[in-house]
């Protein structure tokens, strides 16, 4: 362009005279001339301003080839407008639209609750790993909290009631108290009683139905296939169950190994297999084969050499200290292997194991009567578990008549043994009164029906009206006993709805608050000066606090 081209009229005009409020300068109030006014044609020119987070309307400006001034526009703001980008679509929108899968925003993740990650396997690796494979990469964990094991001080410190389940006014726990823990946190080990109590009742009614003593009975061996194969259900149920809190919960399981009471229970399943394994019906198989009974016996044996050297070498363990009438659980397992090997023909396994079990069932008999000062009394919710003493005589005296082939001697005298405390304790009504419910009476069951199968046993032996009707009234006992408590557990399940309360039994920690540690030093030097009780106060072990104690005090 050159310089004597001359610029259109309408933008030399828009050059010179700046317009009012668009670049913040106020309209100027010089003319137009003549001619450039009547160059000037009507225009209207609607200029819209960029996005932004204030408020704002189009102007207009006129330009009007009758005026010969520009009219000034209102006066403007002076603020500056910046544009703003375009907003995008959401990426979940975009994902719904495309029907891609797209990741959680990070603010959900966070809303789960991480208080049980520290009871979880490898703190939720697992189940990272099962989030994985689904095709949902998750986040990783920052660190894992090392957990040590509890020592048994701890469980008698901070827990009572009749099977150290209840927390102390005084405690705290790890878990939220405020709401149901997930269920397999809840699903104790002593729910395998329930597997003992039914699967005795079939290896009775099978007895019933083949001993000559009581067929005048007429029992028909159907009702001992239904009750097998009830067992069989509930068995698969309730391991399936434990096996899934294995898994995912592993320190739930570590700890209920260390809890003084439920490691008794960790003998419950195998010796469940080991009623099933007698009682199954003869129509579907009369003889079974010998390896079966050492892998059975192999957990049992394992678990014997662990808690019998826990009781020999003393410790915090020591029987004197854990002695209760749960450990009869570790004790009768003996002899119930003993019972079944010598039914299926094998010789010196049978005698090593009652051998075992008699020596050591000796040893908690005598710990358990005398109840040692180091014991407190039992409480009244416990009363139940006595009827555990009656369970290994009773089964003591049915493995040694299979050993030796006939219900001698030795036998009559295991069998009067579990029969003479079977009636102290039946005669006792006020015993059982006002106590609570609790699964683990399921465990409580299966010695009554052992004394009833003992009875039918020495009933052949001694054959009379005296010795079948007590046959008969233990039989009706044992079966009314587990029908009750089959009500009572259905009704607890399901219409009351507390059959698992929250497990406060695991859930404890490693070390006694500090707040009821303080009360106790306080206490100790109550006759101390104030700057005493101060310098006390500032450890968080109880030695080191004595260690202060027994220093001189100073001017």
């Amino acid at each position: 362009m050159t310089k004597n081209e001359e610029l259109p009229s309408l933008i030399k005009a828009i050059s010179d005279h700046e317009v009012a409020g668009f670049d913040g300068v106020e309209a100027p109030h010089t003319s137009l001339s003549g001619i450039e006014a009547a160059e000037i044609e009507t225009h209207s020119v609607s200029i819209s301003m960029p996005p932004s987070p204030v408020e704002h309307k189009a102007k207009r400006v006129l330009f009007d080839d009758d005026s010969t001034n520009l009219a000034p526009p209102p006066s403007a703001p002076t603020t500056m407008f910046y544009s703003q980008p375009i907003p995008k679509a959401s990426a979940l929108h975009e994902a719904i639209t495309n029907g891609k899968s797209a990741p959680l925003p990070p603010r959900i993740n966070k809303l789960r609750d991480k208080r049980y990650d520290s009871f979880k396997t490898w703190s939720g690796k697992l189940e990272r790993q099962l989030t994985n494979l689904r095709g949902r990469p998750c986040e990783r964990e920052p660190h894992r909290v090392e957990m040590g094991s509890v020592p048994v001080d701890r469980y008698f410190d901070a827990l009572e009631g009749p099977e150290l389940d209840v927390l102390r006014p005084s405690e705290e726990i790890l878990l939220p108290e405020d709401k149901l823990w997930p269920f397999l946190l809840r699903f104790p080990v002593s729910s395998f009683g329930i597997c003992l109590g039914v699967s005795s009742q079939a290896i009775m009614w099978k007895t019933i139905s083949s001993t000559e003593s009581t067929r005048f009975l007429h029992i028909s061996p159907h009702i001992n296939q239904v009750f097998w194969f009830i067992s069989i259900a509930v068995m698969a149920a309730v391991a399936a169950i434990y096996a899934l809190k294995l898994v995912f919960y592993w320190e739930a399981v570590r700890r209920e190994y260390h809890h003084p009471i439920r490691v008794n229970f960790f003998f419950a399943p195998w010796i469940a297999l080991l009623f099933l394994a007698m009682g199954i019906p003869p129509s579907i198989n009369k003889t079974l084969p010998k390896p079966l009974w050492y892998v059975l016996m192999t957990p049992i044996f394992c678990l014997e050499v662990k808690i019998y050297g826990q009781w020999m070498s003393g410790g915090q363990r020591r029987l004197s200290k854990v002695a209760n009438p749960c450990n009869h659980l570790s004790v009768v397992g003996n002899f119930v292997g003993a019972l079944l090997g010598a039914s299926m023909g094998i010789k010196e396994g049978p005698i090593f194991f009652f051998a075992i079990g008699l020596a050591h069932y000796t040893v908690l008999f005598v710990t358990l009567y005398q109840r040692l000062p180091t014991n407190e009394t039992l409480p009244k919710e416990l009363h139940p578990v006595f009827f555990l003493f009656v369970a290994a005589p009773s089964v003591a005296s049915m493995a040694w008549a299979k050993m030796v082939g006939s219900f001698d001697f030795g036998s009559r005298i295991a069998y009067f043994i579990g029969m003479f405390l079977y009636l102290s304790l039946a005669i006792r009504v006020n015993f059982f009164r006002g106590i609570r419910f609790s699964l683990a009476w399921w465990a409580y069951t299966f010695p009554m029906t052992g004394a009833a199968i003992a009875t039918i046993r020495y009933s052949s032996a001694v054959d009379n009206a005296v010795t079948k009707t007590f046959a008969v009234i233990l039989c009706l006992v044992a079966t009314l006993i587990v029908a009750a408590l089959l009500v009572v557990t259905v009704i607890h399940a399901f219409i009351l709805g507390d059959l698992f309360p929250n497990d406060m039994a695991i859930a404890i920690s490693e070390r006694r608050p500090k707040s009821s540690t303080t009360r106790r030093w306080y206490h100790r030097r109550a006759a101390s000066s104030d700057a005493a009780v101060d310098q006390y106060l500032k450890f968080s072990d109880a030695k080191d606090a004595e260690l202060v104690e027994t220093q001189p005090a100073g001017p």
